[in-house]
């Protein structure tokens, strides 16, 4: 992927996971209480389960900008289909 592609994208997906922890509260009334996260880290899982998804959106959006997606994907890839 070109970098004058692939940086802005990872910016964007960057500055997504950073207002999904940021505005919690506002993604938590749009999508409501995750019954899952709410049993196994108890009141306010949700809003924490949220939290969780915005740091690894970050973090997607850093491996994406910086091309260490196409490593981990590539790898990824290799393990399922047993390449040499």
């Amino acid at each position: 992927m070109s970098p004058l592609f692939r940086i802005p994208l990872g910016l964007l997906i960057m500055v997504i996971g950073f207002l999904i922890v940021l505005k919690t509260e506002k993604v938590f009334t749009w999508f409501g209480e995750i019954p899952f996260a709410e049993a196994k880290f108890g009141a306010g899982g949700s809003r924490f389960f949220y939290k969780l998804i915005g740091v690894l959106v970050t973090f997607i959006g850093i491996f994406v900008a910086t091309n260490v997606i196409s490593d981990i994907l590539a790898s990824l890839a290799c393990t399922l289909t047993n390449c040499v």
